[in-house]
């Protein structure tokens, strides 16, 4: 079997500090911990890893096993008089602060249905308190998703529940949920193991949580949005501090405080865990100097605090101990950052940095607050690289290579043809020289997908480097490679009519500039160059008016009419509720139309050809095959 070694310069495996403090506060448990949808559909199932009870067999690493039991512990735990934390529900943490007449709910889990359960959990034991107010820490999914959990659109229109985020957070939400959805959410099926079975031969976690809930994801915007650093606001007779934490763990980002407490809520920007300057599902570059930075500052403001909590993982109490993680946690983000500044100045190129930076020195060496169970080391410095230099490594060779199913065919025909290459694959194999046999035999699979025995011996080689892995991610890339290999993900077929881009609550949070920006994403520009449209929008229940200019392949979104008093081929008025159906692919326009949803003057036509040059995005294009 290939395994690690663990390395004994690392953090002390006898330590159970952690383990101390994720069970501190224990007030109530879920039981079972399995939350189902209206339809009786399993959303999340915390009980399948009762298996991490075990010893740790030697298909796992040590180091992921022992994340994966700190992560599955769930329940409703005290974290001091007034703030609990709902953890184990979901892949976040809900924190509640109890308030003169109900409780503030800050980030509110990734599905409603978790999301009412993690509530329900918490009246049981607390009583029957109203949500006064529910706080955004951040612009990623699994913190905003299953607001629709805790409150609706019509308690916050009327006043009685605010909802806060910081500065920045609806553009942010929206581009990564809705313009790059599609592709992220399909990279992040390897990243977080969805389809892998739980256990020492699948997935065990990924360092951050155990999964992803998997219920009904919605977006109430925000009614308050904190705009500057050491902001504060009262919610329900509670004093809140924030902290803008832009372009760090997210681009929309904040810290808060709660002075009277003591305690410091850190959002995601320190975690029990070296997290991703890029992520392996796809995401802006983050920016690991000002990540840094931003925790500098976040020890400089919140000096007093007691308490560190966070939207993953557990608390850490003791004002010497926090300061401790969050001066860990610093140093973790500017090491990598200064040292692959240092060694790219040197001319080294993104992975021959990573070969260089294989471990943090000293202390944080040490450190099981930043070991790589979610970031590694090895992509993180990768994409600082990224950041500053660029797809482009400087080498000319790499300035216009062929794409990757030609340069297959033309590498496995330089090396002798499939059967050579594989012979001495499985010679490699042998010596656990996998890095080099995943290369050479992926360009086997590519050059002739249907070798079956490439594709084993791939998924074999696949399968032993997970095994090794102590980040979660790698070791689920590893295996849902490995799986899909086998049995392909086939494209499921659509389960709704025409055109869909998500979820009808989070297409209906967005501003209608940004749905139709949405749309612009999605049209295919050599197709629709042939085409010249202007439709004209007017929205019945706002009395908004919007133009759509198709011109040159892009689909430009216009306030008002059009400019220069041009006449559109077709106007158009209708509900912005009919239009969040009909992107949310509820309907089509042309059944909107039928039904007299979409009243129209002028020629028809011009709305069908736009419905006919939108593609619907991939939920299943292919990774690990051609």
């Amino acid at each position: 079997m290939y395994t690690a070694d663990l390395d004994p310069a690392g953090p002390d495996p006898h330590d159970r500090t952690d383990f101390a403090d994720a069970t501190r506060g224990l007030v109530d448990r879920l039981e079972p911990c399995v939350i189902r949808d209206s339809r009786g559909r399993v959303v999340w199932d915390n009980e399948r890893w009762a298996v991490l009870d075990q010893d740790c067999p030697d298909t796992v690493h040590p180091h992921l096993w022992r994340i994966g039991q700190l992560n599955s512990l769930q329940g409703l735990f005290e974290v001091v008089p007034g703030v609990h934390q709902v953890r184990g529900l979901d892949g976040s943490n809900m924190t509640l602060v109890e308030g003169g007449t109900g409780v503030v709910v800050i980030d509110p889990l990734c599905s409603r249905e978790t999301a009412e359960a993690a509530l329900a959990l918490y009246r049981r034991n607390r009583g029957d308190r109203p949500v006064t107010a529910v706080i955004y820490t951040h612009s990623h999914g699994d913190h905003f998703g299953g607001v629709h959990g805790v409150t609706d659109p019509a308690t916050v229109a009327a006043g009685d529940c605010a909802v806060v985020a910081p500065e920045g957070f609806m553009e942010h939400a929206v581009s990564e949920n809705v313009f790059a959805g599609p592709a992220m959410r399909r990279r992040a099926s390897y990243m977080y193991g969805a389809r892998l079975p739980a256990g020492p031969e699948g997935m065990v976690g990924f360092g951050l949580a155990q999964g992803m809930s998997r219920g009904g994801f919605g977006l109430i915007p925000p009614t308050l949005t904190v705009e500057a650093t050491g902001q504060e606001a009262t919610l329900d007779g509670v004093r809140f501090v924030f902290q803008l934490a832009p372009e760090t763990e997210a681009p929309s980002e904040m810290n808060l405080a709660l002075p009277d407490l003591g305690v410091l809520l850190i959002a995601e920007n320190a975690t029990h865990t070296l997290h991703n300057v890029l992520t392996l599902r796809g995401a802006l570059v983050r920016d690991a100097h000002a990540w840094a930075a931003s925790l500098t500052e976040s020890l400089r403001l919140f000096e007093d605090a007691e308490v560190l909590i966070g939207s993953h993982h557990w608390p850490t109490w003791g004002r010497d101990r926090v300061h401790r993680v969050l001066t860990e946690q610093r140093d973790a983000y500017a090491y990598l950052h200064d040292q692959t500044v240092r060694l790219m100045n040197r001319g080294l190129t993104g992975p021959e940095i990573a070969e260089e930076l294989t471990a943090f020195p000293g202390e944080l060496g040490r450190a099981w607050s930043v070991r790589g169970y979610y970031g590694s080391l090895s992509h993180n410095v990768k994409a600082v690289y990224q950041r500053y230099m660029g797809w482009f490594d400087g080498n000319p060779a790499h300035l216009w290579q062929h794409p990757p199913v030609e340069q297959a065919e033309r590498y496995v025909a330089y090396m002798g043809g499939a059967d050579a290459v594989l012979a001495k694959a499985r010679a490699s194999y042998e010596e656990d020289d996998l890095r080099w046999v995943a290369e050479v035999v992926n360009h086997v699979v590519f050059a002739a997908p249907a070798n079956t025995e490439a594709r084993e011996l791939l998924a074999s080689t696949y399968e032993r480097l997970a095994h090794a892995q102590e980040n979660g991610t790698w070791r689920n890339f590893y295996l849902t490679g490995a799986q899909e290999l086998r049995a392909p993900h086939d494209e499921r077929p659509p389960t709704r009519p025409g055109f869909s881009l998500g979820a009808v609550d989070m297409i209906a949070a967005l501003t209608t500039r940004q749905v139709f920006e949405s749309l612009a994403v999605c049209v295919d520009g050599p197709r629709a160059a042939a085409h010249r449209l202007l439709l004209r929008w007017e929205f019945t229940d706002t009395g908004d008016v919007w133009t759509l200019l198709l011109g040159n392949g892009v689909l430009t979104p216009l306030p008002g009419d059009a400019p220069g008093g041009e006449e559109p081929q077709v106007a158009l008025r209708l509900a912005r509720g009919t239009l969040d159906r009909i992107v949310a692919g509820r309907c089509a326009f042309t059944d909107a139309l039928d039904t007299g949803a979409i009243r129209a003057d002028g020629d028809t036509g011009a709305l069908a050809t736009l419905q006919a040059l939108l593609e619907q995005p991939s939920t299943a294009f292919p990774i690990v095959l051609p």
